[in-house]
């Protein structure tokens, strides 16, 4: 019995297979170390993975449909934290095909795999950007979510559906999970308390949408890692559920504490809200305290120092 972490050397899903390696599971990775950021930081999570002997790691890509089949049939996977995905709204923009291909497709590949091992339970990570510019605040899972602004959102909400027909056709039991802004130690460095981390000390100019005055729902990764794992362990029938702090903050507050824990200032340039990006992430996140026990505990100030110490002994400042 053993837990398929797909993207497990990823920023997530390193700390999700981490989390349930700690706990005893086995777990086995499938991660392609692909370019979008550094793959030389994915590999370092996937080091620090190997140190338990319950772990395998299959480097290979989920669009690969007969690899996903021998992973499911050789490590007897019972459990899926589908976490592998190919992010980043703004660059979604001009690569549409290629964002469907590993999205959708992939995930259809695991859908498929899935439904022949009868496994116990699917968690899919989808995210907040499907709401879009919704005027309903804070966002609540009731909402529509049709109105997607570009093709990464528009790929995960279109897994959330495709892994319904999943449960409605095989009785699948699947829990798609709408991250908020997730931050933490290790983060992916395309994100901006890493680029913030990075423009502290370089001086270089950093492009804030509407000067700062946009709203995100910033949300540590061990309160996220936590959800994942409840939802893993609660199978549910087929659920939507937020996973969020439910606290969005503006960016230009963002930016003033890290000013505050670098002790340098940063130079930032105002420049209009891409047509891709909303004016602010916010999570209701009752569904989740109900059905999964969530609550978040780590706030925004909390979370970021921590950020900032593993940031600052990472470049060695």
């Amino acid at each position: 019995m053993a837990t398929l972490v797909t993207g497990g050397a990823g920023f997530i899903g390193g700390h999700v297979a981490a989390e349930l390696l700690a706990r005893g599971d086995t777990v086995v990775v499938i991660d392609n170390f692909n370019d979008y950021y550094d793959p030389a930081i994915k590999r370092l999570n996937a080091a620090r993975l190997r140190e338990y002997t319950s772990f395998s790691l299959i480097e290979g890509d989920i669009r690969d449909a007969p690899l996903v089949e021998r992973v499911f049939a050789e490590q007897g996977v019972t459990r899926v934290a589908h976490l592998a995905a190919l992010a980043g709204v703004r660059a979604s923009v001009d690569q549409p095909r290629l964002y469907l291909e590993v999205n959708l497709s992939g995930t259809l590949n695991l859908l498929e795999a899935a439904k022949r091992a009868s496994i116990e339970q699917f968690v899919l990570a989808s995210t907040s950007s499907v709401y879009g510019r919704t005027e309903i605040l804070p966002f609540v899972e009731t909402d529509t979510a049709d109105r997607p602004l570009a093709a990464y959102p528009a790929s995960k909400r279109a897994a959330e559906l495709l892994a319904h027909s999943y449960h409605n056709l095989a009785g699948m039991p699947v829990t798609a999970l709408r991250f908020f802004n997730v931050y933490g130690p290790a983060g992916r460095p395309d994100m901006m308390p890493w680029r913030l981390f990075e423009a502290a000390q370089t001086g270089e100019p950093i492009k804030l949408f509407n000067g700062g005055d946009i709203h995100r729902d910033w949300t540590y990764i061990a309160d996220t890692v936590a959800g994942v794992l409840a939802a893993l362990d609660k199978p549910l029938g087929y659920e939507i559920i937020n996973l969020g702090c439910g606290a969005p903050i503006s960016l230009t507050d963002f930016v003033e504490i890290i000013e505050e824990y670098s002790g340098k200032a940063i130079n930032t340039v105002s420049v209009p809200t891409p047509l891709s990006d909303p004016p602010i992430t916010y999570c209701n996140n009752d569904k989740a305290r109900q059905l999964l026990g969530f609550a978040p505990r780590v706030s925004i100030r909390e979370g970021l120092w921590r950020t900032w110490e593993w940031y600052r002994d990472y470049r060695g400042l």
